[in-house]
Parts: C-alpha cells; sequence; structure tokens
C-alpha cells in the first residue's frame, strides 16, 4: 500500500517565490501532497494562492516558523499521513531529494535531515562556525553527530508527526532534534544540495544568525535538560517500506 506523505510549506511574505515552488512540485512531484501554511503574511501571499487554487491553510496573524510548522503538523495527524517534510517556500529546498529523504526515513528512522555537509564540507564562514558549535553542543549532550543541524529541510515519521502535533514545545529548530535524540528518536541525514532564495530577503541576516546560533547552543547544552519527557518505545515504529 502506498504511504501517504506530506510537504509542509510555512509561507511568510512569500508572494514572489511561491508560484514557482508549487508549480514543480506540482507538474513534477505529484506523488506527493503539500499544504502551505500562510503564517499572517501582509503581501499577497494568501491572495496568489487563492488564485491559483493551492493547497492553503491560512492563519490570521504571523505566528512564526513553529506556529506554522506546528499547524502542518497537526493538518498531517488530522489526515493520516505516514511522513511529513518541512520544506522552504522561497525556493532554496530542492524536491528531487524529496525520495532519497524517504528511502532513508524507510530504514527505521524518525527524523531524516537534508544535510549539505553529508560529503561535502562546510565552509570557513561566521554562520559555518556557528553550525560547527551546534554540531558540537549536540554531540556533546547526545553522542550522535550531526552535520547540518540547521538545515530547514527535515522529513518526519508518523511518530515524529503526532509529537510535534501535540507538544507546544516542540518547534523545527535543533535544540528540539537534541533533546529528541536523548529521547531516543534515530535522526539520520541524507546529502542535499541548496539554492539561493528565489525572491526576497531571509529574516536570519549576519548577526541574527550568529545570536541564533549562540541561542541554539545554549539551550542545547543547559536548557534542555530541564525538559521531561519519557524515552521513546521501539515498539510501533512506523515502517514505509
Amino acid at each position: 500500500m502506498d504511504k501517504k506523505i506530506l510537504i509542509i510549506i510555512p509561507a511568510y511574505n512569500e508572494e514572489e517565490s511561491i508560484v514557482p515552488v508549487i508549480t514543480v512540485l506540482q507538474r513534477d512531484y505529484p506523488q506527493f501532497d503539500y499544504v502551505i501554511i500562510n503564517d499572517g503574511s501582509s503581501d499577497r501571499t494568501e491572495q496568489i494562492c487563492r488564485e491559483h487554487d493551492f493547497h492553503l491553510v491560512s492563519q490570521p496573524i504571523n505566528l512564526g516558523l513553529a506556529g506554522a510548522f506546528q499547524t502542518g503538523m497537526k493538518y498531517a495527524l488530522k489526515n493520516g499521513y505516514d511522513a511529513a517534510l518541512q520544506f522552504d517556500a522561497d525556493g532554496q529546498h530542492l524536491p528531487q531529494y524529496i525520495q532519497p529523504m524517504l528511502d532513508k526515513l524507510s530504514e527505521g528512522y524518525d527524523i531524516v535531515i537534508g544535510s549539505r555537509f553529508v560529503s561535502e564540507k562546510k565552509p570557513f564562514t561566521l554562520r559555518m562556525l556557528g553550525n560547527h558549535l551546534i554540531s558540537f553542543a549536540i554531540r556533546m549532550t547526545t553522542g550522535k553527530k550531526i552535520n547540518d543541524p540547521t538545515s530547514g529541510m527535515r522529513m518526519y515519521n508518523r511518530r515524529m508527526i503526532r509529537e510535534f502535533a501535540i507538544q507546544i514545545n516542540h518547534t523545527p529548530e535543533p535544540d528540539t532534534i537534541s533533546y529528541l535524540i536523548r529521547r531516543g528518536a534515530k535522526v539520520g541525514e541524507v546529502q542535499v544540495e541548496m539554492r539561493e532564495r528565489v525572491a526576497g530577503t531571509s529574516y536570519l541576516n549576519l548577526p541574527r544568525s550568529i545570536g541564533y546560533m549562540l541561542q541554539m547552543a545554549v539551550s542545547i547544552l543547559v536548557v534542555q535538560w530541564f525538559r521531561g519527557g519519557t524515552k521513546f518505545s521501539s515498539e510501533g515504529e512506523e515502517n514505509l517500506k
């Protein structure tokens, strides 16, 4: 039996990029469902989606990435999806890597990260130093090496869909990934390439990026140890084969 896969696309003020992103998915990857979570955009993102009859859930106010992503996971849980993929609306993520990530998930992983650095080396930049810092913090606290913890292209199995849909403190950030690893979640990575944004400007400029990296490192090393939660059981694992 074919498994149901949902691509969750949080979108905030992506009027210039949303059409080409969805057009490629509809044309070349119709075997995967998608839903756009319009996160209270102040531009024409919602109007454009409705004009093109895109699959859309529109939030009246901006809740941020965490709120938009959780809305998508609630949608996935309610509609019985077997796996969900976090996918950017700005054109950076490439859909040709969806199937390899799904294949990896089928090996028994709970989360698969589309990583830029499985077989490629990280460039020496301030942002990549922050990436190294987060990777180090995760390895120190979990024993698990994650090459690209800040990648926003992540696939989750059914158990993780339920976790993120129900647990309000679960955000699509590296500190939550670290927390879930400590609870027994299995995390794998698949080598991917990413493009520059199709349009618009990222919220994370260099100063914000540095602040974000430091915040994540502190959260992983200190804050996450105060979160409760039982270990995941190996029973009832979802198999996507």
